[in-house]
């Protein structure tokens, strides 16, 4: 095998460069998707083939060297120029693209997730695919980070003039209840307490908002992270809660064993959106939205709505 010694190679700039954005080896490792053994090994292999020292690490927050400033400039151009070749490469045709790192809200992963993947390595025969699940927030931010190419989550806030975005999905927030709870009228919350969606995340803050917009002020005891925990409850008659279609979904153990009904208050909607760096992989991005909304209609959205005719108005697939 050939001697690797004082070669540089892109690994070793991206480690460097969001070690020295982050000002810390653990973050720069949990950024990467690497451990900090890995950081630091990659970190001293850079510092070995320069002859140089980058950062010191003596310290908190880890800084940079006269010489690692210096660098830094030069790693930025080398970073924007591999960039630049990946893009003018994924212009030419997607399907010679070797690899994709897509982040999906984990809304997706029962249903929507595994159709698209197996629709992208029929299209993109040349290429492997890392998927990363997690909530909006933490993918735009791997997005950022250039840690991922694409991703879908929920929307929130204007968009970066960096991103390109394509709309999915408008989805309304619904009422859960266990299927054999009587029927009340519809300004009525149900008589049992209230089990809250996490407000660690965009949607729960979403939820939690809304409510006390309406001048609904709901005591809870549990405020979970988890469709399947939550819809377990439920189904339990333990007690209800509000989510939305896909976060039903998600969990369909469960579909004859809970019922939605509409808010007992003012409607309430997210949107979903694919999102990528602009101009970054060409043509790929639009070709997986128009692929997820034909998944979307015809896996959750039509199954759905036929069930349920009320709900076809603020579920539906958008965009082109």
């Amino acid at each position: 095998m050939a001697d690797s010694a004082g070669r540089i190679t892109l690994w070793n700039i991206e480690v460097f460069l969001a070690t020295a954005e982050e000002g810390s080896i653990t973050a720069a490792a949990a950024r990467l998707g690497a451990s900090p053994s890995a950081v630091s090994q990659q970190l001293s292999s850079l510092e070995a083939a320069t002859g140089v020292t980058l950062l010191d690490r003596r310290g908190r927050p880890v800084t940079l060297t006269p010489a690692g400033e210096a660098f830094r400039r030069r790693a930025h151009v080398i970073r924007r120029e591999a960039e630049q070749a990946r893009i003018e490469l994924a212009r030419m045709d997607h399907r010679d693209l070797t690899l994709l790192r897509l982040g999906m809200i984990e809304d997706f992963d029962a249903v929507v997730t595994p159709a698209l993947l197996r629709g992208l390595a029929a299209e993109m025969v040349s290429a492997r695919f890392l998927l990363e699940t997690g909530p909006s927030h933490r993918l735009i931010d791997q997005l950022d980070a250039r840690a991922l190419d694409v991703v879908v989550a929920a929307d929130f806030g204007s968009a970066a003039e960096w991103m390109e975005v394509h709309p999915l999905i408008v989805e309304p927030f619904v009422m859960v209840v266990p299927a054999g709870h009587a029927d009340q009228s519809d300004d009525e919350l149900p008589d049992l307490p209230f089990i809250q969606y996490t407000s660690r995340h965009q949607m729960g803050r979403q939820i939690a908002d809304h409510l006390v917009r309406q001048n609904f002020r709901l005591r809870y005891r549990f405020e979970l992270d988890s469709y399947h925990a939550i819809l377990a409850m439920v189904a339990a008659r333990e007690g209800w809660t509000i989510l939305t279609p896909l976060g039903v979904s998600h969990a369909a153990v469960f579909a004859d064993q809970v019922k939605i009904r509409p808010l007992p208050m003012a409607s309430l909607t997210r949107s979903i959106s694919l999102t990528a760096r602009r101009d970054l992989l060409g043509d790929v991005p639009a070709q997986i939205a128009a692929t997820l909304r034909a998944v979307l209609n015809e896996r959750v959205i039509s199954p759905m709505t036929a069930r349920q005719i009320w709900l076809a108005e603020n579920f539906r697939t958008v965009g082109p």
